[in-house]
């Protein structure tokens, strides 16, 4: 058996089938669609389905199963290549766009007579045969992917960006004909004038695009393109539902007209995707082209499909990564020191906070902002200090008390400070908290980023632990140097904490932005912006993350930040697009993703 991966959702098989002496492909559906208990009652029932589907242009699904909670699929094997790839490979001539035609039309006129949607048509789908026969492929996995509810199946697996249709863009679940009308208008329109609509750097842009920008005129990108022909593909390719053609059918057939009409002048179009000024693709193109496979394996297969998955699983080896640790001097001091000594001695005389949180008034917009965060505002902690010092405020609760002596007694010990810091923050003693974490942070030194990992992961389970936790995860990647290379799980770990506790007026004194800027910028701007939007500063908010954009334009915080200021402006259709393409990519960090569905849940 053979395995490579398509887009992480499906992982695609080529097997023997000894009974039947004949290849198969097994398309293995991704581990996360089983996080909804009945996905496997649907995918079976959406199975029977798409199987019933025999037309000469429509790969056959052979067999349905799951093994070990991984649905997958037995499909006929199609020896040949993509008409994505053939198109790359140079212009098509004009009977090639005969065929496809033909072909797609014909294959997606007799699945919406039985009431089945592809609804993810692109040239990557369309399987051309070493014989020259066309097949349009994977309807199995756009109809069962459509039918489920959890996170893979519902706004995850919506389409492809550069041929999703406006309606689909937007969430729509009231789909019919006219979402593969305008995909396969997409297709013919990247056939014809030689590339699609609307391409940007980041899927956001392009989906934005195909819901509110006019579609390029196809003679203005490509002077060639007859005039019946572009009329067909304005139509196909309407914003509106009720303006594109009735059917597939009716497409087709305008689509040929136009063709002869135009005197058949076409062969020769060029397919390729337009490069830029150097003769080199863009680089939209290039990822667009560039779809690397990981190494084959070769497997047994037996000859039951249930045991044929068994053998399926394919192990990605993780590469280790070596740390790179730097002697720079101002590591060993500890920036953090520093700023969170001068948060104790304003709270210690009850000043900050008072500042912080009393000081001018916020603005209007202030309230609708803070009720839309999914993560609900944290009431502001009130600094006090020990008994022993401060007779006159409120007793410690006996944990506290339990934690400070055992601190006390041990004070060299860095697992029971941090109890200490801990058990500060659950009594609501923020200043405290950063006492304590100012002295760990001496007694621990610059390099020890495992205590310091440890540190923040026990803050980020404790409510509201998100600025503490982030403080401690700043010093584990402050030990990687300035340019190191920080493992991905703890930049992703520094990344959550630094933007859930950004919205904290203390924020700013805590962990500073410039010198959190120093080690990584981008998030240093996205915790200014989302600090300053909770402040009530919204002007200076979308500043700065206007800045992120600029700096890193396909940073996924970014997209976030951005849904979660539409949704608190009223814009909840912004907000939905940009949540749907952060949940629809699973490369995007775990964290984004469930925030981003807890802002989707809060739309209207």
């Amino acid at each position: 058996m053979e395995g490579k991966g398509q887009r992480d959702r499906v992982t695609v098989y080529r097997a023997y089938h000894a009974s039947m002496d004949r290849y198969v492909a097994i398309k293995v559906l991704h581990p996360a669609f089983n996080e909804d208990n009945t996905f496997e009652m649907r995918f079976q029932r959406e199975a029977r389905v798409v199987a019933r589907l025999e037309h000469a242009n429509i790969v056959p699904v052979y067999d349905y199963a799951e093994h070990e909670k991984r649905p997958y699929l037995v499909m006929k094997f199609i020896e040949g290549d993509t008409l994505k790839a053939y198109m790359n490979k140079g212009p098509l001539s004009s009977e090639d766009i005969r065929k496809i035609v033909d072909a797609v039309g014909s294959a997606l006129a007799y699945a919406h007579k039985q009431g089945i949607l592809h609804r993810d048509i692109k040239p990557s789908n369309v399987l051309v045969a070493s014989d020259g026969q066309m097949y349009l492929a994977d309807f199995g996995l756009a109809r069962i992917a459509q039918s489920g509810e959890s996170t893979l199946s519902s706004d995850m697996i919506m389409g492809t960006p550069q041929y999703i249709s406006p309606e689909q863009a937007m969430g729509k679940k009231d789909l019919d004909a006219g979402t593969d009308i305008y995909s396969f208008g997409v297709m013919l329109y990247e056939m014809v004038v030689g590339q699609v609509p609307f391409s940007a750097d980041t899927p956001f842009s392009i989906i934005h695009d195909h819901i509110y920008s006019p579609l390029p005129l196809p003679h203005t990108v490509n002077p060639d393109v007859p005039e019946p022909v572009e009329r067909v593909l304005l139509k196909a390719l309407a914003k509106d539902r009720a303006d594109r053609y009735e059917d597939v059918e009716s497409m087709v057939e305008a689509f040929k007209d136009a063709w002869e009409e135009a005197g058949v002048p076409m062969q020769g179009t060029m397919v390729r995707l337009r490069k830029d000024k150097t003769g080199s693709q863009s680089k939209a193109a290039q990822a667009q082209a560039a779809q690397p496979q990981p190494e084959p394996t070769r497997m047994a297969v037996k000859s039951e499909p249930t045991k044929m998955a068994a053998k399926a699983e394919v192990a990605v080896p993780v590469p280790e990564v070596k740390k790179k640790r730097s002697p720079v001097i101002w590591i060993s001091a500890g920036v953090v020191i520093i700023l969170c000594l001068a948060f104790v001695v304003y709270a210690r005389s009850n000043r900050l906070f008072g500042r912080l949180v009393a000081g001018s008034n916020p603005p209007k917009a202030t309230a609708t902002v803070v009720s839309s965060s999914p993560t609900p505002r944290p009431v502001e902690p009130q600094p006090v200090a020990s008994p022993t010092s401060d007779p006159g405020q409120p007793e410690l609760p006996p944990e506290v008390l339990e934690a400070q002596r055992r601190a006390n007694e041990n004070p060299n010990d860095l697992d029971l400070q941090l109890d200490l810091a801990l058990a500060y923050w659950n009594a609501n003693k923020a200043a405290l908290t950063y006492e304590t974490l100012a002295k760990i942070i001496q007694l621990a030194g610059p390099d020890n980023e495992p205590f310091y990992t440890k540190a923040g992961d026990k803050f980020a389970t404790q409510e509201q632990g998100w600025l503490p936790a982030a403080a401690m995860y700043f010093q584990a990647v402050k030990t990687y140097g300035l340019n190191g290379n920080v493992p991905e799980n703890l930049q992703n770990a520094f990344h959550e904490a630094y933007y859930k506790g950004a919205d904290r007026p203390e924020t700013p004194v805590i962990l500073q932005f410039d010198k959190v800027g120093q080690v990584d910028q981008p998030i240093a701007l996205i915790a200014q912006s989302r600090n300053a939007f909770y402040a009530g500063k919204l002007d200076d908010a979308h500043t700065f993350l206007n800045q992120v954009k600029r700096l890193k334009p396909n940073m996924n915080e970014a997209f976030l930040l951005e849904a979660e200021y539409y949704a608190a402006e009223g814009e909840p259709s912004k907000a939905g697009l940009l949540v749907r393409s952060l949940t629809s990519d699973l490369s995007v960090p775990q964290w984004i993703r469930i925030y981003a569905e807890e802002i989707q849940k809060r739309l209207p």
